[in-house]
């Protein structure tokens, strides 16, 4: 079954790429959204496909590339909807 998850990640996660190596897990594992920095520091993700997959993801947030230290991973599952053909980082607010 199909689901989104919007994740919001924080700690020391931007300048540490954190979006490029979230986008390299998310096209590894054939899943949609996109990935942001926030102003706050924090990183924002939006993941949609399969749920075991995005947990995966998840998981991946919750401890991020090397450089990263994620001190809290906010998630929030919504229904899916298939509103993206692929996964990109975004750039702006």
């Amino acid at each position: 079954m199909k689901i989104r998850a919007h994740v919001y990640v924080s700690g020391r996660v931007q300048g540490v790429f954190f979006r490029s190596e979230t986008e390299y897990e998310a096209v590894k594992r054939n899943v949609c959204g996109w990935v942001r920095n926030l102003p706050s520091g924090r990183v924002e993700v939006v993941f949609e496909g399969e749920r075991a997959v995005l947990e995966e993801l998840v998981e991946f947030c919750r401890r991020g590339p090397r450089g990263a230290r994620v001190s809290e991973v906010e998630i929030h599952w919504e229904e899916y909807t298939g509103e993206f053909k692929s996964f990109r980082i975004r750039y702006g607010y």
